[in-house]
């Protein structure tokens, strides 16, 4: 019998991170185990966009080779994510009359206003290639559908509302060249949040509602869940790497040095805690205040039951879940990565969240009845979206 393997691979500004798991039919069904990982240092990218492939490649052949290594298995095809400074939203409604005389509605009239909504947003985002389209709500006769699953309901009229995440054009087209140029094929591609949700959040926090916030080396992304469907995405040009430089300046030392001293270790130099903690916080609370004005900005500020979930290298920071909790009144919690209790690796921390959820979600596109589907780069049907959120 053939295995069943799938790969994930997080090209991040500071790390490439790989994990290669493999399903294992009957034994753990809700994550695949792991059976390899590896990481490498990033260079090339800014802000999550490539601007030196040479290196980028190089980063890439260098974290595979470990998790073949380790999984004494060799990478043919691999799932992607996406990150970076060019990932956005933009909202769609659209609507179509039934198609049949006896107004029962139909794959077919769901397929028909997905490919509405597409369309109505194609002359608004030139340059830039839809990654995932997903229903937000659907009416029939002004109605709202609850269940998100209108296909057997009757009605004259279906409107629908979606949220779409696109992201650059070109920067995609480079990231999916660089992986290639690694001899790996590109199965598909993820956005980088929502790939990171699929291993940090159950799903009693994402029907109730909460934001993961993923604190990069140098952008802070976000995804906002509720009623188990994620409802928007955001990612911001800060990252942890302001709170080092902004050490670095303010205790006159070294970027190696206020990089250690920011995750907390022991160093020969000698400073006022104060102005140290002054230096983190006035920082931090920049990264919060953006956050705050986002979720005011659709209307969840302070409305999220299950809070705020921190991950990302950024999430180490002593101190920053009690600073969430008092700008954002809201839970804070530190994420942690769900695995299989028979995995033979064991994943560190929820930097991994992103290539360890890229393999769930490539384990579900085989056809597997966990996870969440998108739609592919390649273009085909986001119809499977409605099937995936049903509770």
């Amino acid at each position: 019998m053939a295995r069943h393997i799938t790969a994930g691979i997080d090209i991040g500004t500071y790390q490439v991170k790989v994990v290669i798991s493999e399903h294992v039919r009957g034994k753990d069904k809700q994550f695949p185990k792991i059976i390899g990982t590896g990481y490498a240092e990033s260079k090339g990218l800014r802000h999550g966009y490539i601007i030196n492939s040479e290196d980028v490649i190089r980063g890439i052949r260098s974290a595979v080779a470990q998790a073949e290594k380790t999984a004494q298995i060799k990478i043919k095809k691999a799932f992607i994510s996406i990150g970076g400074v060019g990932l956005d939203e933009i909202h769609s409604k659209s609507e179509v009359i039934i198609s049949r005389a006896d107004l029962e509605i139909t794959e077919l009239d769901v397929k028909n206003i997905l490919n509405k909504s597409e369309e109505h947003i194609a002359s608004k985002i030139t340059n830039r290639k839809i990654l995932h389209g997903i229903p937000l709500k659907f009416k029939i006769d002004g109605q709202v559908v609850l269940g998100n699953h209108p296909i057997g309901l009757k009605g004259s009229k279906l409107e629908i509302e979606t949220l779409f995440v696109t992201c650059f054009e070109q920067h995609l087209n480079d990231l999916i060249q660089a992986v290639e140029e690694t001899g790996i094929e590109v199965d598909d591609v993820m956005a980088s949040p929502i790939a990171a949700s699929l291993v940090t959040l159950t799903k009693a926090q994402k029907i109730a509602g909460c934001v993961l916030a993923n604190i990069g080396a140098e952008t802070i992304s976000l995804v906002i869940f509720e009623d188990n469907i994620p409802i928007s995405l955001k990612v911001f040009p800060i990252g942890s790497t302001d709170i080092t430089n902004d050490i670095a300046l303010g205790l006159k030392i070294s970027l190696e040095e206020a990089e250690q001293i920011k995750l907390g270790a022991i160093t020969g130099t000698t400073y006022p805690q104060k102005q140290l903690e002054d230096i983190i916080l006035a920082r931090l609370r920049d990264i919060f205040d953006l956050i705050e004005a986002h979720l005011k900005k659709i209307g969840k500020n302070r409305l999220l039951p299950a809070g705020i979930i921190l991950t990302g290298g950024g999430s180490g920071i002593a101190t920053i879940e009690d600073l969430a909790r008092a700008a954002l009144k809201l839970p804070s919690k530190i994420g942690t990565v769900h695995t299989s209790g028979q995995s033979q690796i064991y994943i560190r921390d929820s930097s991994w969240a992103v290539s360890y959820g890229l393999c769930i979600w490539g384990l579900t596109t085989e056809g597997d009845p966990f996870g969440m589907k998108f739609a592919k780069r390649t273009g085909n049907s986001i119809l499977s979206w409605i099937k995936q959120f049903l509770p």
